[in-house]
């Protein structure tokens, strides 16, 4: 049977290389990212395939989503086993993966509190945001090199100037502090700041670990103002550092709790969990979605707190995090490597981080570059021994080659 070009059925398109999918990629797809590194066609555990056949050890997790790396059987069965049951409901109603999945999060968390489920971590806080209003304020503080989205709700709090400036004016009054700087931020809370919103790590910084008792003084903070405090857990929650959230070593219970990437494990999905008295914030009419909380994301999300609990991957994810940190610290050109967990910085003596990525790319890991001096890993929290022994030879060989 002849087909025009590009006519696919049933999938039977004759295989096309990278350099072909690119172009038609160019004509097709808006030009928000530029090109892409690579085309990807497969993915099985900690590794993902090209459309050339070039196979790579995956250490970023699709930017820390990917919490059980590609096909995992447990998200398979769920989303599969969801589909043949129920799909879309809308909330007009409710389902049991919505409401199971609203309870596990809650009790995670420790505390009394309801969630609104969304799509996104942005749209997680947009959420957040949006129920900070409710306490009648509408001063936020923020902290420097803070990531919390692209919409222009979380667009406002994210301090990137060129991210913000093209399209201000942004909603909110927003105050910035350093972050990390506790004298800083009781220095810009009073009596009109709605909330402090803060990554407990900062992730498209760099993975910014703050001092281990900030976390505790801007809760002390919040408190005395009468301020809710926000902790966007979007990278750092659900197993990533190895514990269930980034905040959990401190202590402290935060009023809202904003969550996405693993939590689906590449399901879209988002979450913002209120707690204590700010689960009333939001009520009837106040805010909503279409998609937010449909049973096939829902049911992957208890899929993966399910494997990570039967599966032991918050211990594991502190011994592979350790196991990285250690060996990469062993390399004279690494000057520190931050994090906890699986979700760690590499800090280079020269400001080459674009060029180490590129070349580990080119011999088969798949890492992010988020700042000139900075390589970010956050590979599957399944990430194997062996896996991360060859992550440390292959990485460490390219830093000495990039920087020699």
């Amino acid at each position: 049977m002849n087909l025009p070009e590009g006519v696919v059925i049933h999938g039977r398109e004759p295989r096309l290389g990278g350099p072909e999918w690119t172009e038609r990629y160019r004509g097709a797809v808006m030009n928000t990212f530029g090109d892409p590194q690579r085309v990807l066609v497969r993915g099985e555990g900690s590794h993902v395939w090209d459309a050339d056949g070039n196979k790579y050890l995956d250490l970023l997790a699709g930017i820390a989503v990917n919490a059980l790396g590609h096909g995992h059987p447990a998200i398979l069965e769920a989303v599969t086993q969801q589909l043949q049951t129920l799909g879309h409901i809308s909330n007009f109603f409710a389902s049991a993966p919505q409401v199971e999945l609203a309870e596990r999060l809650v009790g995670l968390l420790g505390g009394e509190g309801r969630v609104f489920f969304a799509n996104s971590g942005t749209e997680a806080n947009e959420a957040a945001f949006k129920a900070t209003r409710r306490t009648g304020r509408t001063t936020i503080v923020a902290a420097e090199g803070s990531f919390h989205g692209r919409t222009m709700g979380a667009l406002a709090l994210t301090s990137k100037a060129a991210y913000r400036e093209p399209f201000e004016p942004l909603p909110g009054d927003v105050r910035w502090v350093p972050y990390g700087d506790a004298d800083a931020l009781a220095a810009a809370v009073d009596d009109t700041v709605a909330a402090v919103i803060l990554e407990p790590i900062q992730g498209e910084a760099g993975v910014i670990v703050p001092p281990a008792d900030y976390l505790a003084a801007a809760r002390r903070i919040t408190s005395e103002h009468g301020a809710l405090l926000w902790l966007d857990e979007v990278q750092t929650g659900m197993g990533r550092t190895g514990d269930w959230f980034g905040h959990t070593p401190s202590g402290v219970t935060p009023d809202l709790v904003t969550l996405a990437k693993g939590l689906g494990g590449g399901i879209p999905i988002g979450a913002c969990v209120a707690l204590g008295d700010a689960a009333t914030l939001l009520g009837p009419g106040n805010h909503g979605t279409t998609f937010g909380g449909n049973p096939v994301a829902t049911a992957a999300a208890l899929a993966v707190i399910s494997t990570i609990e039967s599966g032991g991957l918050l211990e594991a994810t502190r011994v592979r995090g350790d196991q990285l940190a250690d060996g990469l610290s062993l390399n004279a050109r690494v000057e520190s490597v931050t994090g906890r967990g699986l979700l760690r910085g590499v800090v280079l003596s020269e400001p080459r981080a674009a060029e180490v990525q590129k070349a580990a790319l080119d011999a088969g890991l798949i890492i992010n570059a988020p700042t000139p001096d900075r390589l970010r890993l956050a590979p599957p929290l399944v990430l194997s021994e062996d896996e991360a022994a060859d992550a440390v030879r292959t990485l460490s060989t390219i830093i000495d080659e990039v920087l020699a």
